[in-house]
Formats: C-alpha cells, sequence, structure tokens
C-alpha cells in the first residue's frame, strides 16, 4: 500500500474538484483500496482539518462525503460570491454554457470531455449566476449530475425557448460543442451582467 499521507493528498484533491458529496465506495475504486481503509483515511483528513482550525472541514451526506467551509466564515465566501456573481464570464463559461444551451442536458463528465479540461470552476460560476442549473441525475453508476440553462439565462440572451438558439455556422457544425458562437460572444457580456443586476434588484 502507497504512503498514507499520498492517499489521503488524493482522496482530498478528489473531493475538492468534485465539489458534489462523494460515495466512499466510489473512492476506493479509483484507489483501488478497500472501503474500510478508505473511511479510516477520510476519518483522517477530518481530523487533519480539526487540528490546524481549517476554513474547511469534511462532512458525511447520507453516506457519501464532501468538503465544505465551515460555518462560521460563511459570511466571508458569501461576500466573495456576490463580488464574482457581478464578474463577466470567461471565455470558458462562454464555452461552457454553449455546450450545456446546444445539448439541452449535460453532465460535467460530458462537458469535461469535449474541452479536455477541469470545468468544475465554469460550471459553479454559472450556477452562481443562475443561468445554469441542476436538472436532476443520471441513472448511471455514481449517478452523474445533469446541468441545464435556466429561464434566467432566456431572459438575459434575449430567448423564448432553446429552439430559438441560432443556428451554428455551416464551418463550426462539426465543433458544435465548442461553444464558438455569436450568441456567445464576450461582448454579450456587459449586457448580460446588466441583466443579471437588475433581476437581482427585482427579487
Amino acid at each position: 500500500m502507497e504512503n498514507k499521507n499520498n492517499v489521503i493528498a488524493r482522496l482530498e484533491a478528489m473531493l475538492f474538484a468534485c465539489g458534489d458529496p462523494v460515495e466512499a465506495s466510489r473512492l476506493a475504486d479509483v484507489l483501488e483500496l478497500d472501503v474500510e481503509s478508505v473511511t479510516k483515511m477520510l476519518s483522517c483528513l477530518s481530523d487533519t482539518y480539526e487540528e490546524r482550525n481549517s476554513g474547511l472541514r469534511l462532512i458525511r451526506v447520507d453516506g457519501k462525503y464532501q468538503i465544505c467551509t465551515r460555518e462560521e466564515y460563511g459570511d466571508d465566501v458569501r461576500k466573495l460570491l456576490e463580488i464574482k456573481k457581478n464578474t463577466p464570464l470567461s471565455q470558458a463559461a462562454f464555452e461552457v454554457l454553449a455546450i450545456i444551451a446546444y445539448n439541452k442536458t449535460v453532465t460535467k463528465s460530458f462537458i469535461e470531455q469535449i474541452r479536455g479540461v477541469d470545468c468544475s470552476g465554469s460550471i459553479s460560476n454559472l450556477v452562481q449566476k443562475g443561468l445554469i442549473e441542476e436538472k436532476g441525475r443520471l441513472d448511471l453508476p455514481g449517478r452523474p449530475l445533469v446541468y441545464g440553462t435556466t429561464d434566467r439565462f432566456l431572459r438575459c440572451f434575449s430567448l423564448s425557448c432553446l429552439d430559438d438558439l441560432p443556428d451554428l455556422p455551416n464551418h463550426e457544425e462539426e465543433n458544435k460543442e465548442n461553444g464558438q458562437t455569436t450568441l456567445f460572444d464576450e461582448e454579450k457580456n456587459d449586457t448580460m451582467i446588466e441583466e443579471l443586476n437588475k433581476e437581482e434588484g427585482e427579487e
């Protein structure tokens, strides 16, 4: 068995990148260890957070494990997220948004397979802005989350439904998923932020 600290570090990396609660059995499969050993390692990780008085903690939700922030730092996190909510979308976020919009509903792994990079940050940002939301889970191993666009997305882009999305240019048809469409041009940022702020004021 590999070094204990290295295993704990790998567990921490996986939980941080995933964001959602994860079953110990899934973590065990990736690490090629038994569930009992993984559970003990998770307990060690939790103890480490407590001993360091870390801003993070490991929680167990319905038999699954998740890394989250401590409640006492909630105000700081909310302030940061509020600032982030009013910042323009990055090109990466526009690409993720285009993939979701043109494919109706997709999983995080589907998006990452297309883009070839981790998309956790972009997805989280789009959820915070209310442009996408969780639409349920697939009946597959691991029960992956499915994401889709929201009514706010339609309003921000002046669409009545997803069928109103502009056709993709012919030379980009084969690259439908890469997000390079005029609808999602970065020049839309200012208008979109104005729409988001307007809606925030009306709520």
